[in-house]
């Protein structure tokens, strides 16, 4: 099953990377130009969502690993297709209602699978790190997960006291109802006396009873009959949907065993990877040695009788005599060597004979040639930048037509390692080693071949030390200094210690990204065509979290060639989610999650050289365990623009000059992102805010529809049943203006141990939610005005707004005023 998936995905990548090498040409039309890169785009997801259900199942190992080459190298391209959407519309958040309309898939399709991988390769060293996290945090008393151990114990009397006082409660009100039933039934008598007694007619009574035992029924027949209708019509769910079918649960258990074969298929192919190198040296150690020998031989020979004298050996560094003969036979290499010398002769030909001359205006005509080359650019439109992944998925897809498309596997039915490919594999390798070995040998022969037959002597030692000089004299002049290590006694355990012990490295919540709930925007590409911009859906705000914090954290490949982000900030008002997504970037990705928030490292390591210690511990520690999340909480108060009086004392903008130089020292090696999130932005200085941090994601207040779609799941996933009683859509639309955690709030604190007992008699209803929502204080239309305000002065916010509105015409202008002043110059001339 998963290899005719690889196949059909292989397909699927195949005409794409066809498509891709046929768009060349320059374009002008920024709508075509959008749309063939979300097509691309969105095809890309679908190959990357196919591949990494392949990678994850499929079990023969070395499959997997050319699966692996093609699953990065899509990632990277999902990444480098994103930039380039960003770059041309100049938002974050893009919109595909038309595009998936035409290709008939519906918006589920556009989420960004997280691979399993990230987490399942890794994860004895994640288990490891987090024991030992526990028992720091266990030994210096700061273990705030521990809720059980937060509960105080009362003493003995004082429990029988509260059982008794509970006890009494609950027979006093057993009392009561009793009593009120015999007061009824005596006021009852009293009635009946006074009115006088009548005979009852039976009939009448009968008639009575049937009319009411047949209402009931048809009722009941009437509702049953409704429920089975809107199941029909998909618009509710059957009886058994949420209970976990049997095939489920069976096609789970098929999922950990192949998970075990896999394993087990993964340690005998590197049992085989040694065992198959050792019997390949044993058996064709010799010949190879002797046949390098007597190439490296021949060449010499040849090199002699047709220049007349022995060529130079290449240096170890070069590459040895793998250089010569890459692929080559011998009197190639010859060809060459000859060719190589007549270019030789021509070039230094060609410098005796031109002189140095510098123009005089050499300024002015490199300002023309750089304004020309502009004008090209602008005159030819837009075109795709190269791709660093293109090449890596081109090769793996050749590799997979060459060698897995049409081979015969019946003879390997349980798909483990196949030894013909290894051994071609450790071939190479082997003969690299023996090459080695072999130069050496052969570098002492021709040296001997020189003096005896040329009667060659090498240069004295002394010019050759010379020279040696002057090379390391330039090279002292370009050495830089190195950043000195202020910890190079210490271990990275006990700095790791530390950092826990100072709650500066915290423990992060088990929250995956798929926990962020909400809906999509079904109407962006309209509200955009009408020049509205659409305020983004909280899942696309995962989208972007996936795009920019997990991908590249959670695979080095990627990381290290993908557009670089180093820093990321979640803006907006608080309970929308922020932390959660914080937490949820480290549970993704085993990442270690550092805290450098302005509240947390008031007090500790005082003055610069305490900052400086800190700073170089959490990344010097970071650097190590990457990947890392460097967080920083309302991060609005490192760049305040005035510190307000009552937190002066915590000096909250230690890190504001710090942060810049750090993000310069990060390279695309390392895996460290640094997080910002506020809920108060607009009181930071713009302009250092958006130096430090890259991206800017702006996460708005819950929709109608996520609204819709997160009462629905935390009441469920809190122990909830939703009836037809509990009215939800009537509680999406009252609840306007609230945000995830007050709704998050209000369903914890409703459903109680004994309310979630009582719903089997007492089903849920909307106004339980309604009065305990009544007393939080929402989110209003004019914070997240000033939320948009904010974003608009920020360097993507006005591009975006120049874009669409005056961009075209100030370019005109500037085109207009360049005009004006060459002919103002040409006045003067004449």
């Amino acid at each position: 099953m998963y290899n005719k998936m690889w196949h059909q995905t292989q397909e699927a990548l195949n005409s794409l990377l066809d498509k891709e090498s046929q768009l060349l040409e320059p374009q002008r039309n920024q709508v075509f130009i959008f749309q063939t890169l979300a097509t691309y785009y969105i095809k890309y997801v679908q190959i990357f969502g196919n591949l990494e259900n392949v990678y994850d199942q499929i079990v023969h190992p070395q499959k997997r690993r050319l699966i692996r080459k093609i699953l990065d190298g899509v990632m990277g391209r999902i990444l480098e297709l994103k930039n380039e959407m960003v770059e041309l519309e100049l938002t974050e958040f893009h919109y595909f209602d038309d595009i998936l309309q035409d290709l008939k898939l519906a918006p589920q399709q556009l989420d960004i699978p997280i691979p399993k991988y990230f987490l399942k390769e890794k994860m004895d060293v994640i288990k490891e790190r987090e024991k030992i996290l526990a028992q720091i945090l266990a030994a210096s008393g700061l273990d705030v997960t521990d809720t059980k151990s937060s509960v105080q114990g009362i003493p003995i009397e004082e429990a029988i006291k509260v059982i008794q006082m509970a006890e009494r409660a609950r027979q006093g009100r057993l009392r009561a109802v009793f009593m009120k039933q015999i007061f009824l039934q005596e006021n009852r008598a009293k009635q009946a006396r006074l009115l006088g007694e009548k005979v009852p007619d039976e009939e009448a009574a009968a008639v009575c009873i049937q009319k009411v035992w047949r209402g009931f029924h048809q009722n009941k027949k009437t509702e049953r009959e409704r429920e089975e209708e809107m199941v029909f019509l998909g618009m509710n769910p059957p009886p058994l949907f949420n209970k976990v079918s049997a095939t489920i649960i069976q096609a789970e258990k098929v999922i950990s065993l192949r998970n075990e074969v896999q394993s087990r298929h993964e340690e005998d192919y590197k049992e085989a990877l040694i065992t198959i190198k050792d019997s390949l040296k044993l058996v064709e150690g010799t010949d190879i040695k002797e046949n390098l020998q007597d190439q490296i031989r021949h060449w010499f020979i040849e090199c002699r009788n047709l220049t007349g004298t022995f060529p130079n050996y290449p240096k170890e560094e070069e590459g040895g005599s793998a250089v010569i003969f890459s692929n080559k036979t011998t009197e190639q290499v010859i060809d060459d060597i000859i060719a190589s010398r007549e270019e030789d002769e021509k070039t230094k030909k060609k410098k005796k004979t031109k002189k140095e001359k510098k123009p005089k205006n050499a300024k002015k005509d490199k300002e023309k040639k750089e304004t020309k080359e502009k004008n090209k650019e602008e005159d030819e439109g837009w075109k795709m930048s190269p791709s660093v992944f293109l090449p890596t998925m081109e090769e793996g897809n050749n590799v997979y037509k060459d060698l897995w498309k049409n081979k015969d596997e019946s003879w390997n039915f349980p798909q483990d390692y196949d030894p013909e490919l290894i051994k071609e594999e450790k071939r190479k390798e082997l003969e690299s080693e023996i090459r080695v070995q072999v130069d050496e040998l052969m570098r002492q022969e021709l040296k001997n071949l020189k003096l005896a037959v040329n009667r060659e002597k090498e240069l004295p030692a002394k010019t050759g030390k010379k020279g040696g000089k002057k090379k390391n004299k330039g090279k002292k002049g370009k050495k830089r200094k190195k950043d000195k290590d202020l910890t190079a006694d210490r271990t990275i355990e006990s700095l790791y210690k530390e950092l826990v012990e100072e709650g500066l490295l915290i423990q992060a919540l088990k929250v995956n990204l798929s926990d962020y709930i909400g809906e999509y925007s079904y109407l962006g590409t309209t509200l955009r065509q009408v020049s509205i911009e659409p305020m983004p859906s909280l899942l696309d705000v995962r989208q972007l979290i996936a795009l920019y914090g997990v991908l590249p954290l959670g695979s080095a490949a990627v990381h290290e060639k993908a557009p670089l982000v180093k820093s990321l900030l979640l803006a907006g008002p608080s309970g929308v989610g922020k932390k959660m997504l914080v937490h949820a970037i480290c549970t993704e990705t085993g990442a270690n999650l550092f805290d450098l928030s302005a509240a947390n490292i008031a007090g500790k390591y005082p003055g610069k050289n305490g900052l400086q210690m800190m700073l170089h511990m959490v990344f010097k520690v970071a650097h190590q365990l990457q990947p890392s999340v460097v967080w920083i909480g309302d991060t609005e108060k490192t760049f305040y623009k005035k510190v307000p009086s009552a937190e002066r004392m915590m000096e909250p903008k230690r890190l504001k000059k710090q942060l810049p130089k750090i993000l310069k020292l990060l390279k695309p090696d390392d895996r460290i992102l640094i997080v910002g999130t506020t809920k108060r932005p607009f009181d930071a200085e713009l302009q250092s805010f958006c130096r430090v941090y890259q991206k800017i994601i702006l996460i708005p207040r819950p929709d109608y529809a996520s609204r819709y779609v997160l009462w629905k799941e935390i009441i469920q996933r809190n122990g909830g049943v939703v009836t037809n009683a509990l009215n939800i859509s009537c509680l999406a639309k009252v609840t306007d203006g609230f945000t995830q955690g007050h709704i998050v709030q209000v369903v914890k604190g409703v459903l109680t141990d004994r309310r979630i007992r009582q719903q089997i008699h007492k089903p849920l209803t909307a106004i339980e939610f309604i009065e305990s929502i009544t007393s939080m204080s929402p989110v209003y239309q004019e914070e997240e005005e000033s939320f948009k305000d904010w974003y608009s002065k920020t360097p993507m916010g006005r591009k975006r707004a120049l874009a669409l509105t005056g961009g075209t015409t100030e370019k005109e202008k500037d085109k207009g005023k360049k005009k004006e002043k060459k002919g103002r110059k040409e006045k003067k001339k004449k």
